[in-house]
Parts: C-alpha cells; structure tokens; sequence
C-alpha cells in the first residue's frame, strides 16, 4: 500500500494515500474546543473530504480561527439564504457585517417581515442544520453558470460571472439549491448548530454566530446607531450614483468613465468631512477633538485634512501624539507572555496627559514631552504650546474614543470621531465584501510600500492587530460623537492593481498561502483601475503612495 507523510505540529505521521482530511481530523479532534470545519495542506485551505495524494504539511481549523470563522459564516450564510426563501418565499441580500454578526435584508416589494418570521427562520435553519445536509462542490461551465442564474433570475450573480475569464467556476449544491461563495464550506449543515437571529427593522435581520475574538459562544447583540446610520448614508448615496454593486463598478471601469467616478467619491468624502469640521466649529466648547478606528482606517490623512478645514473656517489646529505620553520602559505593562504591552492604556502616563491638556485648556502654557522609542524614556526638547481662544487640538490614536484616556477633560470639551472604511459594495447579494478585507489590503499595500515588509509578513501578523483592536477600539465606537466612513467606492480596482502582485510573491510553502489565494480570488472580481487619477490628498494615497500629507 502507498503512504504519504502527513507533518502535523512539526511532526511527521504516514497515512495511506488518498485519505481524506477528514479521516486524519479525526486523530486531532480532540486537541480543538469546536469541531474542525476545514484544513489546508501546504497553506491552501481545503474541504475536509479533500484526499491527500502526496506528502504535505497540514493544518485544521475550528470556529475560533480566522479560516475556520470564515468558513462557518459561509455556510451558515446559505443555510440562511434557504431558509428565508422557504420560509418567506423572498431572496436576501448579504449587507454588511454589525456588531459581531451580519446585517441582512429580505428582498421583498410585498412583505414586510415580523418578529414572528424571524422566528420561523430561525426554527427552519435549526432543522436544516439537523438534517447533517452536505454542501457539495460541482465545478461547471461558467457560461452554463451565468444561463442558471439568469434563469432562475439571479442577475446579480450571472452579471458577476461575465467579469471572470475562467472557464469553469466552483457552484455549491445545498439540498436543491445551487449557489456561488467564495471559499471553502464546512462538509454538512451539523457543524453549523450555533445562531441567533436579531429582528432590527421591517426588512433587516442580524445573522449572528460564534465570534472569533470574544470568550462567549455568541455575543449579545448591540445596536450601533451610528455605525448602521452611517453604513445607511453611503448605501444611499451608491444608489445615488448607480454603483450598488462591484458589476455597476466594473462596468464604469470597463467603458472608461471611472474618472468621473473617482472624483464624485473624493467630493462626497471631502465634503462629508467638511460638515464635520463645520459641527465642530459651530460648538465654542470643543476644544480637543479625538479620533481613533482600526488599522488602515485612513486616520492620518483625515487628521490632517480635517485640520486644513479647520483652518479655513479660523480655527488653528495643533496635533498632540499621544506616544509621546508613554510611560518609561521600566514602568511599561507586561502581558501575560512577560512582552511589554506598548497596546495597554495603562502604557500611557494619563496623569501627564490629562494635567497638561487641562492646563492647555486653561491657556496656560505647557512643556511637551517627545518619547525616545530607542530609550524608552520621555524627553524635553523646549517643545512649548499655549493654545488660544481660536485654537483646537487634534489628538488620534488606539485609545482616543476611551473615556479614561482624557478623564479628566470635561466631555463638553470633547469631539469624538470613528473612522473606519464601511465597505459597501457586494461581489453579489449572496457574498459580501468585508470591511476587515478592505483594511487588509490597504495596510499590505502600505507596509510595502512604508516598511518593506512582504505579504507574508503583514498575513501573519494581522489577526494579532485584529486582537488589538477588538480590544482597545470596538468597545468604545459608540463613544463617539459621529462615524467617519473613510471607504472610496471604486477603491478595490486601485487595490488589485497594487496588491495583487504581492500577494502572487506568497510561496506555496508559506502558512500564509491559503490566505493570500483567498483576497486574489476576492480581488480577481475587481476590474483594475490606475491611480493617475486619483487626487494627491485622496485618504487612498496613504497607503498606495504620493500622499500630499506625507510626513
């Protein structure tokens, strides 16, 4: 009999060849809290009844990785869209992700949903769950693709189709339905017994499931009244500008009026952030305005733009860097690996801070510190500051929308702002483009392009960031006084023609592999644009390059 040698945790087991992932799973299962959804041989993530033919490396993945996360939104996502068209009869569009779930809206002209459907949902997904139906795999021609879902008048997904040059696309088959996801799926619906659904509004549900980032199975939902009405605003203005989805996109790139379309996206965000800039200086009692989002939110430009704006309304604006409040090293927390926590709020001299703001405030004048990363002690170098009656300080950073870090600020005197990209374009009504995604390929674009790092490089350490930033900045959005949506809707063309090749640098061999396969085939919907067009204090030049705000 033929072997093959399966290294698993750097140690090297002989299997029969053509076992399944799943058969070796099982000698591994009990090493993972949720059951195993899928695997990866060399990097590349793969279903579990994937036969292994040759000797590789392998891994598995559960709910709490970032693969296996993925995977189980996936498939609870169809079991979902099933349900909804059993139940109500109606299609659904996959929105946006909110509050450690997904929006959803039910696509109906004659009903409007209660919470009663919800419930009846909700009871038909647990009995499809329970019926362990696999999700089955079909390669097929992509024009008798595009001819399926035409027929069955799903345009969204057949106009989708007509931008890829394949000849032949991956379908699932779920019971009798067929449909088109990007990724992997569990091997049946009996992995996927853990949901909740959220009634909000007369069309809108919130599909929620095991977090990868918190301790409790499913987390309580939350409503976010700003981050949704934000989302709400720029799904509006896409309708607007007919660009709801990456084919009205693609089509724009495709007949050469992207232009146009690169310019109304940089007016309507200007504009947008100039009404910020004319809130803030309507109300004489701001006089610190903090702002903070995750990685690759943009944070640096809109800083530095919103100052601009400041200054043409009579405001003059000072930018104060909270890293130069750090405690000394031998004052810094340690995490629970013994490493110095340079994340922790209590890294921050908040006595310094707090006294020096109060005493700016107080228009009296103070000696500011600048921090030696290299020594890790606070210096003075005669940086002197006394604000005036027209002044204003802009402070961004990790912490900004915590109350603790300005506690002893007056909350009258504080304007708060959470930026992040609110992605709103869809592949299609069944697959969404994450606002996670967006971010990624923003900061692999530039970490290569600011600190040479390669793809692998910022793949591997992404879920760490992500870590941080459940943490110290989603807990505390709803702190702010207004969400900053800093997404460009035909930035994803721009995106591909920069971070695609970086992503092609990522070997076979490589952990970070199967990643890198997964945002090309994201990117590969996504015609590509140039970036001769795009305006100099676009917040899209931070980190493609050419920024006029570039330090």
């Amino acid at each position: 009999m033929f072997t093959v040698k399966i290294t698993y945790k750097d140690t090297i087991h002989p299997y029969p060849k053509d076992v399944t992932l799943l058969q070796i799973s099982n000698d591994f299962k009990s090493q993972y809290k949720y059951p195993i959804l899928v695997g990866s041989i060399n990097g590349k993530i793969l279903s579990l009844n994937t036969k292994v033919d040759r000797d590789g490396v392998i891994n598995f993945f559960d709910v709490t990785s970032l693969d296996g996360n993925r995977a189980y939104e996936r498939g609870l996502i169809y079991i979902y869209i099933k349900a909804v068209k059993e139940v109500l009869n109606s299609e659904v569009k996959i929105e946006h992700s909110i509050d450690r779930g997904i929006y959803t809206e039910v696509l109906s002209d004659e009903k409007i949903i209660t919470e009663s459907d919800v419930i009846k949902i909700e009871e038909r997904m647990k009995k499809i769950a329970a019926d362990n139906l696999p999700f089955e795999r079909l390669s097929v021609l992509r024009l008798d693709a595009i001819n399926y879902f035409e027929t069955n008048k799903q345009y969204d997904k057949a106009a989708v189709l007509k931008y890829i040059s394949n000849t032949y696309v991956n379908l699932y088959k779920l019971d009798n339905m067929y449909d088109y996801f990007y990724g992997e799926m569990p091997l049946n619906t009996s992995f996927l017994n853990l949901f909740k659904l959220t009634y909000v509004n007369p069309n809108g549900i919130v599909v929620r499931y095991p977090n990868l980032f918190i301790n409790s199975e499913i987390a309580d939902y939350v409503e976010r009244k700003k981050l949704f009405s934000e989302f709400r605003r720029y799904h509006k203005w896409s309708e607007t500008i007919n660009t709801k989805s990456l084919t009205d996109l693609n089509k724009k790139i495709s007949s050469g009026d992207i232009k146009n379309l690169i310019y109304l996206s940089e007016v309507e965000q200007n504009n947008r952030l100039y009404d910020i800039a004319k809130e803030i200086n309507r109300n004489k009692n701001i006089k610190i305005v903090l702002i903070a989002g995750p990685s690759s939110s943009g944070k640096t430009t809109t800083s530095k733009k919103l100052s601009l704006y400041l200054q043409s309304l009579g405001k003059n604006p000072h930018y104060i860097s909270i890293d130069d409040y750090f405690l000394d090293r031998d004052k810094t927390p340690k995490n629970e690996k013994g490493e110095f926590d340079f994340e922790s709020l209590n890294a921050v001299n908040l006595d310094l801070f707090n006294d020096q703001l109060n005493k700016l405030l107080n228009f009296e004048e103070v000696l500011l510190p600048e921090y030696n990363f290299i020594l890790g002690k606070t210096e003075y170098k005669n940086r002197r500051l006394r604000i005036m009656e027209n002044d204003i300080l802009i402070i961004e950073g990790l912490h900004a929308l915590n109350e603790e870090l300005t506690s002893k600020v007056k909350r009258e005197n504080k304007y708060k702002i959470y930026l992040s990209p609110l992605t709103s374009l869809n592949i299609d009504n069944h697959n969404r483009i994450s606002t996670t995604d967006n971010r990624l390929l923003r900061r692999l674009i530039r970490d290569y392009n600011t600190r040479g790092y390669d793809a692998s490089k910022t793949l591997s350490t992404w879920k760490k960031v992500r870590i941080g930033e459940e943490e110290h900045v989603f807990p505390y959005q709803d702190e702010a006084d207004i969400v900053f949506n800093t997404s460009l809707i035909y930035e994803l063309g721009v995106l591909r023609l920069y971070g695609e090749p970086l992503l092609f640098s990522v070997e076979e061999s490589d952990p970070n592999y199967g990643e890198a396969i997964r945002l090309i085939n994201l990117l590969r919907n996504i015609l590509p644009i140039t970036s001769s067009g795009i305006p100099l204090d676009s917040i899209l030049r931070e980190f493609i390059g050419d920024s006029y705000f570039k330090e």
